[in-house]
């Protein structure tokens, strides 16, 4: 039975699977966080607020906690739409088989996206507040947040589907991608000017985010069923989504990335690492996006299990997205590779070369997705293990101090 020392850590897991080396260890020890957000909303409407309401929380609620119970409100969300609109057809009159999404179910997403965002900005002021901040906090926060770079936008999908003005499931594969990007952009900055640069979009879209469930909820799905011609354009909500995502996402938040690096090798204030190790945290995200975009293009996954494929995409992006935050976090070498990548590179070829398995990609799809999942949990579970113990603290407690 494992031991229990005087921290609440679990010394039995000691022996258990180790992510972290030794030399990434001693770098959290030595790690300082820095961070500029300059983003007017977050500035002047969300921190005044968030210092407001961390007032009132208990001093005994860990920001782990709050972290990873802001984390579920978005998993309860994703599952509670899959159930009433798993394959993105509820929002459609046309398929009468599909009834909409209950009413009352937008304004649980509505409530849940608006707690799960207090929470991940109330957070850190909470372990500051508690005097119990640490590298595990950043990490735990900021490693849920790459996994919710998927159930944000596949929570939005629902509102306008598929079809009936909707958008298609490739179409909306681009826009969950664009998310993405910006997210690990954001780290991979950091892991070169050691300074994290917060984008301004995040805040816009949850705070949107909110304020769509709530119209829906008032109005239903058809106050987004709309379309306006202006010469030969025409314009409907899926479409200003992603012009959206793709003028504020990329547009803005990759040309400031790149600027802020620029200014870091100007400057002298960054790592000043060569172009080969620049690149190298790229790679692994690369080669996701390559082989999930060949299987998109080159076969009918996407349309016939978007919502699956959504999930493994953004499940295989949040394992490689944790592990380059490790690395710059520790400051320590980024990964080149992750082995989540072998499932996926024996898999795409073999659904789209191989006639017979293309009859089993569906239940190859889910067996995959199951695997990734799984691995990538472990993961997540064993690496904040290994740090609590490594810190002598509780991932989800608040230490008492001596008196």
């Amino acid at each position: 039975m494992p031991l229990i020392d005087g921290s609440g850590v679990y010394q039995g897991f000691k022996m258990a699977i180790k992510y972290l080396s030794a030399e990434q260890l001693e770098g959290f020890d030595n790690y300082k966080y820095s961070c500029i957000d300059t983003s007017p909303v977050s500035k002047y409407l969300m921190h005044p607020f968030w210092n407001l309401t961390v007032k009132i929380l208990p001093q005994w609620l860990a920001p782990n906690l709050m972290t990873f119970s802001g984390f579920m409100l978005l998993v309860v969300n994703f599952f509670l739409l899959s159930f009433y609109d798993f394959d993105f057809y509820a929002s459609s009159e046309t398929f009468p088989a599909r009834p909409p999404v209950p009413k009352w179910v937008w304004l649980f997403c509505a409530f849940s996206n608006f707690l799960a965002h207090t929470l991940d900005g109330c957070d850190g002021k909470q372990a500051r507040r508690t005097q119990s901040s640490s590298p595990l906090g950043e990490l735990f926060d900021h490693g849920l947040d790459s996994w919710a770079t998927f159930f944000l936008p596949i929570a939005l999908y629902s509102v306008y589907g598929r079809a009936d003005l909707g958008i298609t499931p490739i179409r909306m594969y681009f826009i969950i991608w664009s998310v993405q990007i910006v997210f690990i952009a954001s780290h991979w900055e950091k892991y070169i000017t050691k300074v994290l640069f917060l984008p301004w979009g995040y805040d816009i879209s949850q705070l949107a985010l909110t304020v769509v469930y709530l119209i829906t909820f008032f109005r239903g799905h058809l106050f987004w069923k709309f379309l306006y011609d202006i010469g030969p354009i025409v314009i409907t909500f899926p479409l200003l989504v992603e012009v959206s995502v793709y003028t504020f996402s990329i547009g803005l938040s990759i040309g400031q990335t790149f600027w802020n690096i620029y200014k870091s090798y100007k400057d002298e204030t960054g790592k000043m690492l060569s172009p080969y190790e620049v690149l190298m945290p790229l790679l692994p995200v690369t080669a996701l996006f390559t082989l999930c975009t060949l299987w998109a293009v080159l076969s009918d996954v996407v349309d016939a299990q978007p919502r699956v494929f959504f999930f493994l995409i953004g499940t295989v992006f949040s394992n490689i997205t944790c592990r380059l935050i490790v690395a710059q976090m520790a400051g320590t070498r980024a990964e080149f590779w992750n082995w989540l990548l072998v499932p996926l590179i024996v898999t795409v070829p073999s659904v789209l070369c191989i006639a017979p398995l293309k009859a089993w990609q569906t239940p190859i799809l889910y067996v995959l997705t199951t695997m990734v999942t799984l691995c990538h949990i472990h993961y997540g579970i064993f690496v904040v293990r290994q740090m609590a113990l490594h810190l002598g603290i509780d991932a989800f407690r608040i230490k008492q101090k001596d008196t």
